[in-house]
């Protein structure tokens, strides 16, 4: 079966992520360093999570208590500017008490203020269980589709495209190694922090995406027709996206996906302060399917000349055409791909391999496959490297002798 997507299904965090500092709940004497919390941030995460401001001494502090009834616990008196006299003292006993609350938004309200992030919330509305939290296969699925929803996101910062592949993937995980990720205590909820200074962007096409990909359903549903996901492939949807999107809904009576801007950075240009949430349901399934094949079926196959290292080969006998995987070195944005040559070219290449040159090949990039194979392949040539280069190639040769055994046994799989 095609998978549109080569990461597993399992894992507990977004790919490229780390898990929320906080998410074994609050350590006393953790948290961000008070000199460097301005109070209008933490005032404005505060009310962004249901804090209520109760009161306070006008133009000098506030005091804020958590969501929820009154019940005389935790409770913060943050100053209202820097200018106030005892600002750092009691932003350090406001941070102090957000360590030990109980309350499950302080371990979000102490990411945000350690570093500045833009919040990316997903639920999901799943039948309540004897304990009213939902279950364990319920939860998997919800990280796995915000997982998925992260890197299509990031992959569309990195061109836009109706199918992906296996396109653009290390530098779409990279741009997410600072995320932090932290689950709802219920299971019914997961938020990523995504850094503003690495990660806006993917935060941003991802607000554009969503967005465009609930427009387009609308129009399906009301109208039948496709158009409006042909036009949806400039705004970052795509059919990693829209898979993405049906993973998360699968299952479920509903799902949405909230942003919410680092108060620290401000609103990103042509953005609303506050975006709406994005909401999906199953009765949108049938459209988001029927454009994750369309947008299989329509990408194009792109000319490319690849330059890469041999790193297996395989044909049926001692002679004729044969196939050979390539570790892409430049010219294409993915890691590998499979090459099937006429008897000539497949010499060359296990000439190349065992002095240990790359090789260089002209051909289509296809999206069969993930965009893993290239097609009609021609001037296949070796390409000189410096010694250093040659070096390390030759070195994984002889660690990966086994290969050239494979080279007259069956068909790569």
């Amino acid at each position: 079966m095609h998978r549109s997507t080569d990461d597993p299904t399992g894992g507990t965090v977004p790919a490229g992520s780390r898990a929320h500092p906080y998410a074994d709940g609050p350590e006393p004497g953790r948290g961000p360093d008070p000199a460097h919390v301005d109070p209008a941030v933490l005032g404005a995460l505060l009310r962004r999570h249901g804090w209520h401001r109760r009161g306070g001494a006008h133009g000098r502090y506030s005091r804020w208590v958590p969501p929820g009834p009154v019940t005389g616990g935790t409770s913060l008196l943050v100053p209202d500017s820097t200018a106030f006299p005892d600002c750092e003292e009691l932003l350090a006993e406001a941070l102090t008490a957000l360590t030990r609350s109980a309350d499950p938004s302080a371990r979000d309200i102490l990411v945000a203020l350690t570093v500045p992030s833009d919040e990316i919330r997903w639920w999901r509305d799943v039948p309540e269980g004897a304990s009213g939290a939902a279950d364990w296969a319920g939860a998997d699925q919800l990280r796995t589709a915000a997982r998925q929803i992260l890197l299509a996101g990031s992959l569309a910062v990195r061109g836009r495209a109706g199918y992906h592949g296996a396109r653009h993937r290390r530098k779409a995980r990279s741009a997410l190694d600072g995320t932090l990720v932290g689950p709802a205590s219920d299971g019914r909820g997961l938020t990523a922090f995504v850094p503003v200074a690495e990660g806006r962007a993917v935060a941003v096409q991802l607000y554009a995406a969503l967005h465009a990909t609930r427009e387009a359903v609308d129009y399906q549903r009301a109208t039948g027709g496709m158009e409006a996901f042909d036009a949806a492939v400039a705004a970052g949807v795509s059919r990693e996206l829209t898979e993405a999107v049906v993973a998360l809904v699968r299952g479920a009576e509903g799902a949405g996906i909230t942003l919410a801007w680092a108060p620290a950075a401000g609103t990103p240009e042509g953005c609303p302060a506050t975006p709406g949430p994005v909401e999906f349901s199953p009765g949108d399934l049938p459209a988001l399917r029927l454009a994750g094949a369309r947008y299989l079926r329509d990408e194009p196959a792109v000319p490319v000349r690849i330059t890469g290292a041999v790193v297996r080969l395989r044909r049926s006998g001692p002679r004729g055409p044969g196939v050979v995987r390539l570790r892409v070195l430049a010219g294409a944005e993915v890691a590998h791909v499979r090459i099937e040559l006429d008897e000539e070219a497949y010499r060359i290449a296990g000439h190349a391999h065992l002095v240990g040159l790359p090789l260089r090949v002209e051909g289509r990039l296809e999206n069969r496959g993930g965009f893993r194979r290239l097609g009609g392949a021609s001037q296949v040539t070796p390409v000189q490297v410096d010694e250093a280069e040659r070096d390390r190639l030759m070195k994984a040769l002889h660690e990966n002798v086994d290969f050239f055994e494979e080279a007259c046994a069956g068909d790569e799989e």
